[in-house]
């Protein structure tokens, strides 16, 4: 049975990583350690370390990407949580046979070359939830 191991990070929708970094870096003195755009999300993504999760800044970079729509209806804000998971086809597979509602039937390339899949808000109560595998 696959593990959940830790919350990996906390996806964070925001219109600007740089004019966000003044609350982060500045205000709170924590620091950006990656920045990445992964194009085909339409995103840029920035991740700060907090203890032993992280922080994901996301900026969108077409009017049409996830992040620039769920900002549009929701404002800035959490737009996920994510959990580190041992093996993410197995954590798959056994979600699907528990008939959990799943955005993405099979993982797929994350920022920081991480493994990834995205469970239903209706499946988790109200929750974005990202599975992610580092290796």
């Amino acid at each position: 049975m696959a593990k959940v191991l830790k919350v990996d990070h906390i996806g964070v929708a925001v219109k600007s990583i740089d004019e966000a970094a003044k609350f982060w870096e500045g205000i709170l003195g924590l620091k950006i350690v990656a920045r990445e755009e992964v194009a085909s999300q339409k995103v840029i993504t920035a991740f700060i370390p907090c203890g032993d999760s992280e922080i994901e800044l996301l900026e969108a970079t077409s009017e049409d990407s996830p992040i620039a729509k769920y900002i549009e209806k929701n404002g800035q804000g959490i737009q996920h949580v994510a959990l580190k998971v041992d093996n993410i086809v197995e954590a798959l597979e056994e979600l699907k046979a528990k008939e959990v509602r799943l955005i993405d039937q099979a993982p797929r390339g994350g920022a920081g070359g991480a493994s990834i899949a995205f469970l239903h808000p209706k499946a988790t109560g109200g929750v974005l939830l990202e599975l992610c595998q580092r290796d």
